[in-house]
């Protein structure tokens, strides 16, 4: 599988990486789809501490003990809980950035991470301190490189402007095409946008928009509504109709040049290869991307702007 360079870093990633939120907790199919990923030539593993109270990360880490020099490793940080007790506030504060680092060292089997990453952040973080954390922690080895995770336009120019990121990690898809107001002043940053739900919760696979749940049908997806998607979905698979929709769905999101990598989760193993196969499709025309966003909405995120 190609790989990309994340940001101003030596990070060589596959293009698709996996996401390993939806692994879920049956530790044997998680290590099965987790061996299948690598065996594919993914190389990008991005879990979280908060994911299952840290059992993602037990999980990912005893797949890749044996062979954590060929896999660049992501996790995150802030979301704080305590054992045995459920929800868990938002903590950006540099003594708990310390401390849920040993502790994502441990379940993960290693002695550093390759990008660890703010899990959210708010405008008003002592964000100075948070990035100070990130730094120190940097100069003592325990992580190569790091980044946020967040489309809040007020955080996210904060640390372009005050940090080092190496990478803004977004939900993007033709469905949410809010990141693209962002691309162009991240791309001359030289930061990456590491893509997350390229699918749209499935509605832009092959699975027809009519199997959709109950809340899709009732509620819609973002600003679309049901009718919508069903127009908008047929719109995107005449545009290419040589691809499939999870093809078309991919290859738009890894046209775009500030795109580091696309992770979509995956459940079950025909899914992840699926997203694989997508990886080596061919690439869109330019006159298919033009149609693309033709036939899409360019939303802005309207909250979190100053």
């Amino acid at each position: 599988m190609k790989k990309r360079t994340l940001g101003q870093s030596d990070l060589k990633v596959s293009e698709v990486g996996l996401g390993c939120m939806s692994l879920g907790t049956e530790k044997q199919r998680a290590l099965s789809i987790l061996d299948e990923a690598l065996e594919l030539g993914i190389n990008y593993l991005d879990t979280a501490d908060l994911y299952d109270f840290g059992l993602n990360e037990e999980i990912v880490g005893e797949a890749i003990k044996s062979r954590r020099k060929d896999v660049i490793l992501a996790t995150k940080a802030g979301n704080r809980w305590e054992e045995g007790k459920p929800g868990w506030f938002w903590d950006p504060s540099k003594a708990y950035i310390k401390e849920a680092v040993k502790r994502s060292l441990k379940r993960l089997q290693t002695d550093y991470i390759d990008l660890y990453q703010l899990h959210g952040g708010t405008i008003e973080d002592n964000i100075d301190e948070t990035i100070e954390a990130f730094e120190e922690l940097k100069e003592e080895g325990v992580i190569r490189y790091y980044g946020i995770s967040s489309i809040r336009p007020n955080v996210i120019k904060e640390y372009v402007k005050k940090s080092s990121i190496i990478t803004v990690m977004m939900q993007y898809s033709l469905l949410d095409r809010r990141p693209e107001e962002w691309l162009p002043i991240l791309e001359e940053n030289g930061i990456s946008v590491i893509a997350r739900g390229p699918l749209a919760k499935g509605l832009l696979t092959e699975k027809p928009v009519s199997e959709a749940n109950a809340n899709i049908k009732s509620n819609g997806y973002l600003s679309y509504s049901y009718e919508e998607l069903v127009k908008t979905k047929a719109d995107i698979e005449k545009t290419a109709p040589d691809l499939t929709a999870t093809e078309t769905a991919m290859k738009y999101i890894l046209a775009q040049p500030a795109v580091g990598a696309v992770i979509p989760g995956a459940s079950k193993l025909e899914q992840l290869r699926e997203n694989v196969e997508a990886a080596s499709a061919r690439p869109l025309t330019e006159q298919e991307i033009k149609a693309l966003r033709f036939y899409t909405k360019r939303d802005v995120y309207t909250a979190h702007r100053e």
